[in-house]
C-alpha cells in the first residue's frame, strides 16, 4: 500500500501496513504497542479474529524484536498465554492491575491484564504496575490510557531514545513519548486513526516545544494588625 509520513517534533507517523514499514526502519530502542485482540472489534484493514491475530503476531513479532532492545504488548486474552510461550516464548510477564472495567472472567471479574515482553527494558522496572482504566474517548474503539503507556514507555527507554509503535491507533504511546521527551516512530494502517493520532501528538509536540515558564510564587501576606 501506499504509504503517508507525517513528522511532528521528535515524533514520525507513518500510513501503511507495519509488517511492510518495519523492514525498512533503522534499529529503535524499544517497542511499546497495543496491537488488535483477536475479540471482533470492526476494523477496516484487519480481521479481528483468532485466525486473523494469529497470522498478524506471527508476523510482526519476529520484525519488533529484530529491530528493538526491548518489546512490550498486552495478552489481553488470558487463555492465549500458552500459545505465546508455544510460538513466541516470552522472557518475562509484567501484570497491569487496571482495576474492573466490567469484563468478565471465569470467576467475576477482570481486573488485571499480563504483558508479553522481550529483552532488557533501560530502566528495571517491577513486573506489576497500577494505573487508572479510564478510556479517552477519541475515536478509536479500544484506546489504552495515557497513564499506562507513560509508565511503560519512561522504563523501556532513555530520554531521546526511540520507541517505536507498530499499532499505533489513536496515538496515545505518540503522546507518551511526547509527554516524556522520547523520540517517536507509529505506524498505523487505517486513515482515519491515523489522522486522529496526527491530531494528538502534533498538540503533545507542540506543548512539548513550549518555553518553561516559571510560576510566581505566592507572596505571603503580613499578618500584622489583624487579631
Amino acid at each position: 500500500m501506499k504509504h503517508r509520513t507525517e513528522q511532528f517534533g521528535d515524533a514520525s507517523l507513518i500510513l501503511g501496513d507495519c509488517l511492510e514499514v518495519m523492514g525498512d526502519l533503522e534499529p529503535v530502542d524499544a517497542v511499546v504497542t497495543d496491537p488488535p485482540y483477536g475479540i471482533g472489534f470492526q476494523y477496516e484493514s484487519h480481521k479481528d479474529n483468532i485466525d486473523g491475530w494469529k497470522t498478524l503476531m506471527n508476523g510482526a513479532v519476529p520484525l519488533m524484536k529484530s529491530i528493538a532492545r526491548f518489546v512490550v504488548l498486552p495478552c489481553c486474552q488470558i487463555v492465549l498465554l500458552p500459545w505465546w510461550y508455544a510460538h513466541h516464548s516470552p522472557d518475562w510477564l509484567i501484570a497491569w492491575h487496571k482495576g474492573s472495567p466490567g469484563h468478565r472472567s471465569k470467576i467475576g471479574f477482570n481486573d488485571w491484564e499480563p504483558h508479553v515482553s522481550w529483552g532488557r527494558p533501560e530502566k528495571p522496572m517491577h513486573d506489576y504496575f497500577s494505573t487508572v482504566c479510564g478510556f479517552d474517548d477519541n475515536g478509536h474503539p479500544c484506546p489504552k490510557p495515557l497513564p499506562w503507556a507513560e509508565w511503560l514507555c519512561k522504563r523501556a527507554a532513555k530520554k531521546h531514545q526511540t520507541i517505536l509503535d507498530p499499532f499505533m491507533g489513536s496515538g496515545t504511546t505518540g503522546v507518551a513519548c511526547m509527554n516524556l521527551g522520547r523520540k517517536f516512530i507509529g505506524i498505523e494502517i487505517e486513515e482515519k486513526y491515523f489522522d486522529i493520532a496526527c491530531r494528538r501528538i502534533e498538540l503533545a509536540a507542540i506543548q512539548e516545544r513550549l518555553p518553561f515558564e516559571e510560576k510566581v510564587k505566592p507572596k505571603q501576606e503580613s499578618m500584622e494588625g489583624i487579631k
